[in-house]
């Protein structure tokens, strides 16, 4: 496994992207706006890992595409946009459970990134016909780009990088890089290499805590450069695997590079989020009634942070059923959460959101009325 050096300039993104991921914790978004964040965010990258393995379709084609029904016949390059976005919310599941990362993990998004492939091209990759050289090739010269490692040597190769991430105290952001760049090298797969290595990277990020919230794409800032991306993970080096590339004498080229992508992401993150705070608190207080607009002043300035509906109608004079009407559409917009026992709604919280912004609500609730 390549070992790497932790020098200042490193520290100092790693601690500049720590910086980023803290002021991020202080916003508190409804849960609906970062419903909507996320699953644009996926879209972009979506669109963004697969324009680097040059697919054609623009941005808005790709968004129609995810949209699209799922049963319709879809062309290749609309495969491949569907297909990554299909693995985004297969490894969403996965982090919930925090699922430990393995190779099994690594074989299952690598066959949702080719669904529809022909079966030579899902799982490892295997020999190649006699006299011929299994190479990644230049498109326009036709020159090999990359000699990977021969593919009876993959799954020890992907074992020890299970291993490592399993077994390492390296940083997270650290680790992430290496998962990125070793599953790039080691190119277990005849196709979807690069996809693969993307998602599984963005794995460790989200399983340490450096996934932002699901917002933002950091595929969006490897493709705005593509030579820039695999230059940085070639690192100048010879295009057969063993000489050099199994393991690289300066892998801090790399190292810089990821995290000044992730530290730029991180940034726009942050900014993202304050702008959807702002905006989607106008936002959500608009979809809110006179009266539900009242209801929720009356639950902040009371400081009822848990209540039950029926504990509420009776000091304001009005129905249960009323209440919980009202408590509905005010949940729907992120003010509220509901505490559910036995599958039924037993009481009400001010939601965390909620909790964040009183001094905000009230103010625009006021101004409003």
């Amino acid at each position: 496994m390549i070992q790497i050096s932790l020098t200042n300039e490193i520290l100092k993104k790693i601690l500049s992207i720590d910086e980023n991921r803290i002021s991020l914790k202080s916003i508190e978004l409804p849960t609906m706006t970062t419903n909507r964040l996320r699953k644009n965010s996926k879209k972009k990258s979506s669109y963004a890992s697969n324009k680097i393995e040059g697919n054609p379709l623009t941005e808005k084609q790709a968004n129609e595409v995810i949209e699209k029904d799922e049963h319709r016949h879809l062309l290749k390059p609309e495969q491949e946009i569907r297909n990554y976005f299909l693995a985004l919310n297969f490894l969403e599941e996965k982090i919930k459970h925090k699922e430990p990362f393995s190779k099994k993990m690594i074989l299952e998004v690598q066959s949702l990134v080719e669904k529809g492939a022909s079966k030579e091209k899902i799982g490892l990759r295997g020999p190649m016909p006699p006299g011929m050289l299994f190479a990644v090739y230049d498109s326009v010269t036709g020159k090999a780009d990359y000699i990977p490692p021969e593919y009876s040597e993959i799954p020890e190769l992907l074992d020890e990088l299970v291993d490592y991430v399993n077994t390492t105290d390296d940083h997270p952001l650290i680790m992430a890089a290496i998962v990125h760049y070793q599953l790039v090298t080691i190119h277990p797969f005849e196709d979807g290499n690069g996809r693969t290595a993307r998602l599984m990277s963005g794995y460790i990020l989200d399983y340490y805590g450096y996934g932002f919230n699901g917002i933002g794409s950091l595929e969006e800032y490897f493709a705005y450069d593509s030579n820039e991306y695999y230059n940085s993970l070639q690192m100048g080096l010879p295009v057969l695997y063993y000489s050099g590339r199994n393991n690289p004498p300066h892998p801090e080229i790399w190292i810089h590079y990821f995290l000044h992508m992730v530290e730029l992401y991180s940034k726009k993150v942050c900014e993202i989020s304050i702008d959807a705070q702002e905006n989607d608190l106008d936002g959500s207080l608009s979809y809110l009634s006179m009266k539900e607009q009242e209801l929720l002043i009356f639950l902040i300035n009371k400081k009822m942070f848990e209540f039950t509906p029926i504990h509420v109608s009776k000091i304001l004079g009005v129905t249960n059923k009323t209440i919980i009407n009202r408590c509905v559409n005010l949940t729907k917009s992120g003010f509220l959460l509901p505490n559910i026992v036995n599958q039924r709604i037993r009481s009400y919280s001010l939601s965390e959101f909620t909790k964040r912004n009183t001094k905000k609500i009230l103010s625009k609730i006021n101004f409003q009325q």
